[in-house]
Formats: C-alpha cells, sequence, structure tokens
C-alpha cells in the first residue's frame, strides 16, 4: 500500500471536480456547494437526556468548522447527506439556538438528504430552513445520497458509513478518517463531518483510495 501526503486533494469525476478537504468535507467546483455527511448535531444532548454527562463541544466545533468553509469558499449552499441532527431529544433550544444562529451569520442555503438518524425529524427541520429530500438527488452527473446506491451509473457520493483508515506498527495502532473512493462501483464515501460519531474500519480493494485526515493534511493511501 503506497501513500501521498497534501494540504488538499482534487478528484476529477466526469466534468466535476472535487477539492477533498482536511476539514472532512468536499468542495464541488462546478456546483458552487460545501457537501458534508454525518454531522449528529444534538448527539451529546441525547446522551445528556439519558442521564450521561457528555459534553456539548462536538456541536459548536461542527458549526465552527462548517462557518470557516463557508468564510473560504463562499458556497452557493452547503448539502448534507443525511444525519445532521442525532435524534429528537437531542434537539434541544441550545442546539437549535446554535443551528439558527449559524444561518444566521452565514446566509447559506442548506440542503439535506434525510438519513436513518433524521428522517423522522422532517416536519420540525423544515422549520429550520432546511430544505429537505427524502430521496437520493442527482445533480451535475452526481447522485448524492445518505447510504451507498448500488443502482447508479452515475457517481455516488453518499456518507452513513464513517469510514476510517486503521493504521499498525508493531503494537501501536491508529485510527483516521478518511474519505473512501472505490473505483469499481464508482462511489466517494464521506468521513462523518462531527466530531462525536465513531467510524467504520474500511478495508482498501484493488483500484480504492483512502484520502486519510491526519493532523490537518491529507494523506492518500492507495492498494
Amino acid at each position: 500500500m503506497s501513500l501521498q501526503i497534501s494540504a488538499i486533494e482534487t478528484l476529477t469525476v466526469g466534468q466535476t471536480e472535487l477539492l477533498l478537504l482536511p476539514e472532512r468535507a468536499v468542495y464541488a467546483v462546478g456546483l458552487g456547494a460545501i457537501l458534508v455527511s454525518d454531522v449528529h448535531l444534538g448527539k451529546a444532548e441525547t446522551f445528556q437526556h439519558h442521564g450521561l454527562p457528555v459534553s456539548s463541544h462536538a456541536n459548536h466545533a461542527a458549526l465552527q468548522r462548517l462557518e470557516a468553509l463557508c468564510a473560504r469558499h463562499s458556497p452557493e449552499s452547503i448539502w448534507v447527506l443525511g444525519d445532521l441532527f442525532h435524534s429528537q431529544d437531542g434537539m434541544t433550544d441550545g442546539v437549535i439556538d446554535s443551528w439558527l444562529a449559524f444561518l444566521s451569520r452565514t446566509q447559506v442555503n442548506v440542503r439535506l438528504i434525510l438519513g436513518n438518524h433524521d428522517r423522522r425529524l422532517q416536519d420540525t427541520l423544515s422549520q429550520l430552513s432546511v430544505d429537505c429530500f427524502v430521496e437520493a438527488v442527482e445533480t451535475a452527473g452526481l447522485l448524492l445520497s445518505h447510504e451507498p446506491r448500488l443502482d447508479s451509473d452515475q457517481v455516488n457520493i453518499c456518507g452513513h458509513i464513517h469510514p476510517c483508515l486503521s493504521l499498525s506498527a508493531g503494537c501501536d495502532r491508529l485510527r483516521l478518517p478518511c474519505f473512501h473512493w472505490q473505483a469499481q462501483q464508482r462511489r466517494l464515501t464521506l468521513p462523518a463531518f462531527g466530531e462525536f460519531t465513531g467510524g467504520y474500519a474500511i478495508t482498501l480493494a484493488r483500484g480504492d483510495v483512502a484520502y486519510a485526515v491526519a493532523d490537518g493534511a491529507m494523506v492518500a493511501f492507495k492498494k
């Protein structure tokens, strides 16, 4: 397995240029859009609701990174590929106020392809300046979805899996969130944007690339 280190990785699919960013987001140049997945706002509050003393820092950190991306790229829109919010229990006044403050500061259009965690929240989210889509969306030769799609000839960009790359050297172990490009399936799976999410260790097949995020840099591992 070979590796290559860079600040930003560029992946061109068809006529669309995708910038893979160490903030665990994609900037789709032709669309003028930032793509993220699995933010899971309110996950800490969901645990708090059930009596577990978990810090709410992850919400603030995610929104700060997203706001910084908006300031840098001036996107026309943000596409969230599922699981913007974690659960109804986690949609506290504080979480909602933080989200509305983010929208007020950025003035960006947010489009959400509903994921398994926030499909049941559609009525609530439609009142929070979020355009919700129940099904996958086709745009600019791409198929945007939450779960990976197996039935499309288009390049599929998705989330849901929370891919991570597991590395080992002797007794040392390291898990890094990564973008997983599967060449044979023509699929790019985004890492979870939220920090309090966990991850699934992927296995690279021939032709696959894992663009791992490590200390603000992108490290491409190729099979």
